[in-house]
């Protein structure tokens, strides 16, 4: 028995291995495709949790959905009515618009559809329809403010440093620098 669980932590070992030589976003967006959530170009995904039914799923071109969100396509509370409907489900669709990220840690709950050009703050579960330029941040989430308010905020941050296209180091090095940390 000891022999065969090494055995499969070496099979394990070794998918994993050539799972992350290849590129993980990619493979991502395939097997989220494969489900049947459809998917535009230049995404990249960050969180696979696309409910029970990813079909049901849509996301438009160049969109960021961070780390731990979750896609709810249907309403669990239906457990409330099961004594009397044993067969009862409510379902809903889930669009998301081009241009847009998604926040860490948010919930996009069933029957919702999220505009382009919007930014969906950490934490936020959304429901219903959100606007084209959009911010939203909450719970439940609620347009705060239009995108271009949000863009010169973050354009003229105290706490703005142009590291994209430098080295892992370069970077640290100048937000260090930047933070007076040694």
């Amino acid at each position: 028995m000891k022999f065969i669980s090494l055995i499969d932590r070496f099979k394990t070992s070794i998918y994993w291995r050539r799972l992350y030589k290849k590129d993980i976003f990619e493979w991502r967006l395939q097997k989220a495709k494969s489900w049947g959530v459809k998917i535009g170009k230049d995404c990249l995904l960050f969180s696979m949790e696309f409910s029970t039914e990813p079909y049901l799923i849509e996301i438009g071109d160049h969109v960021v959905v961070s780390s731990g969100t979750q896609f709810i396509t249907h309403d669990g509370s239906v457990w409330l009515l099961r004594d009397r409907f044993p067969d009862i489900g409510v379902f809903g669709k889930i669009k998301i618009g081009s241009n847009t990220f998604i926040g860490i840690n948010c919930i996009i709950l069933a029957n919702t559809e999220i505009g382009s050009n919007c930014i969906i703050g950490a934490g936020a579960v959304v429901r219903g329809k959100v606007p084209d330029d959009s911010v939203v941040m909450g719970n439940p989430g609620k347009v705060v403010m239009k995108t271009s308010m949000m863009e010169k905020f973050l354009l003229s941050s105290k706490n703005r440093i142009d590291t994209k296209l430098l080295s892992v180091e370069e970077k640290d090095d100048m937000v260090k620098r930047h933070f007076g940390i040694e």
